[in-house]
């Protein structure tokens, strides 16, 4: 797909939930953007393009909500390992982001007090260097998720999608963790309109399905952009979000994206930004409906 991407799990199939580590080469430049909200991040502030740091080694995917961002610590503990990460006086710190989405509820035999660990991150990464392909569908941080918690009793299973999309040299990759409270929309199917069908749509518990959702997601590339650029590109993901889920960036969602140029190809001119843009909007909205056929 894009070389130097690589992507892992660690699924624990009994209490329902996981972990998914998406793995850089060095000196890829990241951005991102949060529309949900209620988002679970670590780190996140680092990709604002006004901040120092412009480049990431890896993001965790998790779920376990706010304490599943433990597992990110495996990941960094791995790449210090690897004498990966920004370099500093004091060594190499690894720029690790971590995003979570709430499986604690959901299913019916889900254990809230199972979440990722730490050694879940690690033993992620050290899955993604050993595959040669990603499972997709019920693993890693898809493992426990749910989606269409707007029709109540009818959610139904979310999932782990990843999808990618070419165009000449340029491509890019969409990894998500679909755990939303709307529905997954087939392509060619569009949003509700109707206001009297919105209006039957039941209002959210204060304990259920208000704060049970989160779709996570990270697109890569191989164009060559800037920290800004990738801004523009997680931008065009959630386009993607948009596309695919009804409702999408509800304020009991965490919508959040990374958005990552790995600079394998070389920039040819300002076109290559609405290519890339164009690329993982599509490549977003076919990792989440690959989701439903799951």
């Amino acid at each position: 797909m894009i070389d130097g991407l690589r992507i892992g799990h660690t699924t624990d199939p009994i209490a329902h939930t996981g972990c998914t580590v998406v793995l850089l080469p060095d000196g890829t430049v990241a951005s991102g953007e949060v529309r949900g909200g209620a988002p679970a991040t670590r780190e996140f502030a680092l990709l604002e393009a006004t901040r120092t740091v412009d480049r990431i080694d890896a993001v965790s995917l998790s779920g376990g909500s706010t304490f599943g961002l433990a597992a990110a610590e495996g990941v960094i503990r791995w790449h210090e390992e690897q004498g990966r990460g920004f370099p500093t006086g004091a060594g190499p710190i690894p720029i690790v982001v971590g995003m979570s989405l709430f499986d604690l509820i959901g299913l019916p035999d889900r254990n809230p007090s199972v979440r990722p660990t730490a050694h879940d991150g690690y033993a992620a990464c050290a899955a993604a260097v050993a595959a040669d392909e990603a499972a997709t569908g019920r693993v890693g941080a898809g493992t426990g998720a749910t989606t269409g918690k707007h029709l109540g009793e009818h959610a139904g299973p979310g999932g782990l999608g990843i999808a990618w999309r070419k165009s000449g040299a340029l491509s890019v990759v969409a990894v998500v963790a679909v755990n939303a409270y709307g529905s997954i929309l087939g392509d060619g199917e569009h949003a509700i309109t109707d206001s009297a069908a919105v209006d039957r749509r039941p209002t959210p518990s204060s304990t259920g399905e208000a704060f049970s959702n989160t779709t996570i997601g990270v697109v890569v590339t191989n164009a060559t952009l800037r920290k800004d650029e990738c801004f523009l590109l997680a931008q065009s993901a959630h386009d993607g979000y948009a596309r695919a889920l009804d409702p999408s960036h509800t304020r009991f969602d965490g919508d959040a994206v990374v958005a990552a140029a790995t600079g394998g190809v070389a920039r040819a001119g300002e076109g290559d930004v609405d290519v890339a843009r164009e690329l993982a909007c599509n490549a977003m909205a076919a990792a989440i409906r690959s989701v439903a056929g799951a």
